[in-house]
């Protein structure tokens, strides 16, 4: 186990620089989620501490020892990929054994840590199998063995379950979850699916355009966030945004409400219209045009009355629950 700490990280592609320094200290055992959009920097980020990237400025240290030019093999990380990145014509066996094997490890330690991963992740009756003899889910889970008997000081995940359905990834979240508290390895975890970053992280980094927005725990996050990218991003469906002169006031910025904190009244202090309604099941959706086009989300309870489609509303929201925010977008 270790620790791992960024030191304001910089990454330039020529003179376009991508990662505008980032700093964290992550503790022993802890599991850090990088969440953002696609093209933010997240999986960059991640490359970097595995040594798959040149760290143009700054520090990647583990365990207090800078790798900026380590080689990845001599990092003691251990990384799952999205696409599992196993061998075919090994089996599910020889896949988890051969980093042992090229390390030079003994064959009966080799056996029995396979053995022991095996059973940890289920894959007893799978080790003599190929991996297109597998589903999906059983083959993130060979991956993931593989990286297990490596005993490594911090495990990479980059992206590791956009390959599977979305029933299999609820089910795979609770097990990497799991399996990491009773390995405690020091993990980084790198995906674009804020649901997982909300159920997987002990902390997030929200990652906007190669900058940290904000780093913190998820429902810190959730109920403080930083900006208005942070508000809007973090938390499904979207935070409502709002002009202070839609409800009359003058100053400048926009004012962040989450769905469930605004409501359909008689007497509001905006007017919008129904566009449509989402029935869940214990919840109703309900999407809205303001009066600048704007759409907006109210999450009611499922028992509460849907308004007719086109329907004029008035809408509603306690005042401390509002999110202000500057013209830059920061918190204020």
């Amino acid at each position: 186990m270790a620790t791992l700490t960024l030191e304001n990280v910089r990454k330039s592609f020529g003179k376009t620089e991508v990662i505008h320094g980032v700093d964290i200290d992550v503790r022993d055992g802890e599991f850090i989620v990088i969440v953002g959009p696609s093209g933010c920097g997240k999986s960059t980020l991640l490359r970097m501490v595995a040594g798959l990237e040149t760290v143009t400025s700054g520090a990647v240290k583990i365990d207090g020892r800078v790798v900026n030019d380590v080689e990845p093999m001599d990092r003691d990380i251990a990384m799952v990929f999205q696409n599992y990145a196993l061998y075919p014509h090994m089996s599910v066996e020889q896949n988890m054994a051969y980093g042992l094997k090229i390390a030079g490890t003994p064959k009966a330690e080799i056996e029995e840590r396979v053995g022991q991963a095996a059973t940890m992740l289920q894959l007893e009756p799978y080790l003599k199998r190929k991996p297109r003899e597998l589903s999906g889910g059983q083959r993130q889970r060979v991956a993931m063995g593989r990286a297990i008997v490596r005993k490594p000081a911090v495990f990479l995940f980059d992206e590791p379950l956009s390959n599977l359905d979305a029933k299999l990834r609820v089910q795979m979240r609770l097990e990497i979850k799991a399996l990491q508290r009773d390995l405690g390895v020091t993990s980084l975890y790198v995906t674009h699916d804020q649901v997982e970053a909300m159920t997987l992280a002990d902390r997030m980094i929200v990652m906007n355009g190669g900058v940290a927005d904000q780093i913190g725990a998820p429902l810190d996050v959730y109920a403080s966030p930083a900006t208005a990218f942070v508000a809007g991003f973090i938390g499904s469906p979207p935070t409502n945004f709002l002009a202070p002169s839609m409800i009359g006031q003058s100053s400048e910025g926009q004012i962040g409400i989450r769905p469930e904190h605004m409501r359909i009244t008689p007497q509001g202090r905006l007017t919008a219209h129904v566009a449509y309604a989402e029935p869940l099941g214990a919840e109703t959706l309900v999407h809205l045009r303001g009066r600048n086009g704007d759409l907006l989300t109210v999450r009611q309870d499922a028992h509460a009355p849907i308004p007719q489609e086109g329907a004029s509303v008035t809408l509603d929201w306690d005042a401390s629950r509002e999110m202000r925010f500057d013209l830059s977008g920061k918190r204020v």
